[in-house]
């Protein structure tokens, strides 16, 4: 099935056409979602809601840009408003917390690649995390992240500024200079 096909398929609202959809970039979408949740089964349901909101929108598609970044968009946002509602528990972290996050692990030179990086990212304390991913990663200003996480633009930048140096601590723990900017 090509894109054409699996496209006016889902916009059909047809089973097959969904699931070769859903194949096709559910792993990618899984690896975007984990960026932003603390646990596999987390981002899965990021995923799933994610997926869900795709097929209801499916029709809103233009056609400009590619529908991989439509659908991560979709995914982003998914994410987001999953934070959103836990909230009050995942942004309010006390400093005594972030060094347990921030655990010492002994690491070799040849795991200091986009992996081993996103391991530490996820060590991060929920709202770092997600600031630094929203900022770091996809882009977003200070004022988007602020609007799309219902917190200050100076929230946004103190977290991302807290989950650099936090970052930056922890490279330096285990031998790394390694400078976030």
């Amino acid at each position: 099935m090509n894109d054409e096909e699996m496209l006016k398929g889902c916009m059909a609202n047809e089973e097959r056409a969904q699931k070769h959809l859903f194949d096709r970039y559910s792993r990618v979408m899984t690896g975007v979602c984990m960026r932003y949740a603390d646990r596999y089964e987390e981002a899965q349901d990021m995923v799933q809601n994610g997926f869900i909101k795709v097929f209801k929108k499916i029709n809103t598609f233009s056609g400009t840009g590619s529908l991989e970044g439509w659908i991560r968009k979709i995914m982003v946002n998914t994410a987001l408003d999953y934070l959103r509602s836990n909230k009050n528990y995942r942004f309010n972290l006390q400093v005594e917390e972030v060094d347990y996050k921030l655990e010492k692990k002994e690491h070799t030179e040849s795991q200091l690649q986009a992996d081993f990086l996103l391991e530490l990212i996820n060590e991060l304390p929920i709202g770092y995390k997600t600031v630094f991913n929203l900022y770091a990663i996809e882009g977003y200003t200070h004022k988007e992240i602020g609007e799309k996480l219902d917190i200050s633009e100076n929230t946004s930048k103190s977290q991302y500024s807290r989950a650099r140096s936090l970052l930056q601590k922890k490279l330096e723990k285990i031998g790394y200079d390694i400078n976030f900017g």
